[in-house]
């Protein structure tokens, strides 16, 4: 039927029907070739030659990728990574406006290491015999492990952010804890906006802004078969030698000191409730790749929190003096972090457990409402890593932490983390064995927001898969959180900032 329906039509109209026939036939063959053309495009911008050589290209989220020399050493060059990599090369892309006369010509360059370069096959430098290393591409070449650990270590200058500027503090954070958990301690190396800063309406410039002191501190919470003992000592510090040298900090004869790959710390505190003080030296070593890079969060009128575990798990050694006893330390195992920010507001929920040689770190911190809606709060996401012997296993960036309260007193009783993304399927249960509860609120502390800053020793049950290895098993750990309220805890350290 529908063949002598196209006969008669081409008899009664030839012409017509022809170039009829003819268009829809060119049409289609456009759209082939349009499809063919557009399939060849696409897997030559897949291709490793055009993108600079190689078979895998890492981007960051906003483009460039933060704490790359990191990366590049303690992620791809360690196991399991490191063995099947053969070259690896970091470049940069930046836009470059080329000016003659009122003709202005917009360029794109790109800038790598020529030895990497070269060794992941890029087309555009492979003969250019004069392309060589200089002295500084070292530090990508063959990064030093003790200069990596310094760089992420590192104080910041305050921004200029006048709605959150009374609120700033930075530390560093170290804590440790006995095989059996009888003994616990807490210290931190904290400065905040000093006091002697010179006032906004006097600024000369941003340079006489930055050129003062800060208020700083060192507080102690030790913790010994159940009972907490608390000691600190308060100073101010030139702003100028705290950025130049940290984390080798002096606050009065309490000092840090990085050599190398260990941190060396020397205590000097008084009792805050009277008593003996507490006088000693600790040692953190710092084994490579376990660490967690930095990473800040920025929010409305310059807010923003920053975060950085230069030593997730290490070796810990020294001991500490108090009133003519000796606490050794020798055996225990210590973890290190470095916080900085706008702290106004601000909570967190934070906890660390080790097991065999392997660390699992998660954390969600909840920004102030002035500085992130609640809609946009709500979807910062809580994170879980876990670092093995060898570097970085895994990095879940949508974990589900959930605590669960005494509904007597609001004590928290309990905590479970969820974390499921390729190649990780965890869950963590913890049972809360003890608190310790500091309140804020007065000058100098993190300022308004939850009242009680929550230190929880726990028992945490780890259950899962990390890639191909199972796990099961119970060990000891810490935590933070916040509460509003009362003290929850007898042995509160007092209305100071907290240890942590």
């Amino acid at each position: 039927m529908t063949l002598r329906l196209v006969l008669r039509t081409l008899a009664a109209r030839p012409v017509r029907t022809a170039v009829l026939s003819g268009g829809f036939g060119f049409g289609v063959a456009v759209m082939a070739a349009l499809l063919g053309v557009g399939d060849v495009i696409l897997e030559q911008s897949r291709s490793p030659a055009l993108r600079g050589g190689g078979d895998l290209v890492v981007v960051g989220r906003a483009g460039d990728v933060t704490s790359a020399r990191y990366l590049l050493s303690s992620v791809i060059g360690a196991p399991p990574l490191g063995p099947r990599v053969a070259a690896v090369s970091p470049t940069q892309r930046r836009t470059l406006f080329l000016v003659e006369r009122d003709r202005v010509t917009r360029l794109r360059g790109r800038g790598g290491i020529p030895s990497l370069e070269k060794a992941v096959g890029d087309p555009e430098v492979a003969r250019v015999g004069d392309w060589t290393d200089a002295p500084a591409d070292r530090a990508w070449t063959a990064p030093d492990p003790a200069e990596l650990l310094r760089a992420m270590d590192r104080f910041h200058p305050i921004p200029d952010a006048p709605a959150w500027a009374d609120s700033w503090a930075e530390w560093l954070y170290f804590n440790g804890r006995s095989p059996d958990g009888s003994l616990r301690f807490y210290l931190s190396f904290m400065t905040g906006r000093g006091d002697r800063r010179v006032p906004p309406a006097r600024r000369a410039s941003a340079d006489s802004f930055r050129a003062s002191e800060r208020s700083a501190g060192v507080r102690l919470q030790l913790e010994r078969n159940g009972r907490i003992e608390n000691y600190s000592r308060r100073v101010v510090v030139p702003e100028a030698t705290l950025l130049a040298r940290a984390p080798d900090v002096d606050f009065a004869r309490n000092t840090v000191r990085l050599e190398g790959q260990r941190y060396r710390i020397a205590l000097d505190l008084a009792a805050e409730r009277g008593g003996p003080g507490v006088k000693g030296e600790i040692a953190l070593d710092a084994p490579p790749g376990r660490s967690v890079p930095p990473f800040v969060l920025h929010g409305r009128s310059g807010w923003l929190s920053g975060y950085v575990v230069p030593v997730l798990s290490g070796p810990l050694s020294g001991a500490l003096e108090i009133g003519g006893a000796r606490i050794a330390l020798d055996g225990a195992v210590g973890y290190h972090d470095h916080n900085w920010g706008f702290w106004r507001g601000v909570s967190w929920q934070w906890g660390q457990v080790m097991h065999e040689g392997y660390s699992f770190l998660y954390g969600r911190v909840r920004p102030p409402a002035e500085a992130t809606p609640p809609e946009e709060a709500e979807r910062i996401p809580g994170v879980l890593a876990v670092i093995g012997p060898g570097g970085p296993i895994a990095f879940a960036k949508g974990a589900q932490i959930e605590e669960t309260s005494s509904a007597a007193d609001g004590r928290p009783e309990s905590i479970q983390i969820l974390a499921r993304e390729a190649g990780l399927d965890v869950r963590m249960d913890l049972r809360i064995e003890d608190v310790v509860s500091t309140p804020l609120g007065r000058p100098g502390s993190l300022g308004a927001g939850p009242t009680q800053f929550l230190q929880l020793r726990a028992r945490y049950h780890v259950t899962g898969r990390v890639g191909d290895r199972q796990l099961d098993f119970t060990a000891l750990g810490s935590a933070e959180t916040f509460r509003g309220g009362p003290d929850l805890s007898a042995a509160s350290a007092g209305s100071r900032p907290p240890a942590r």
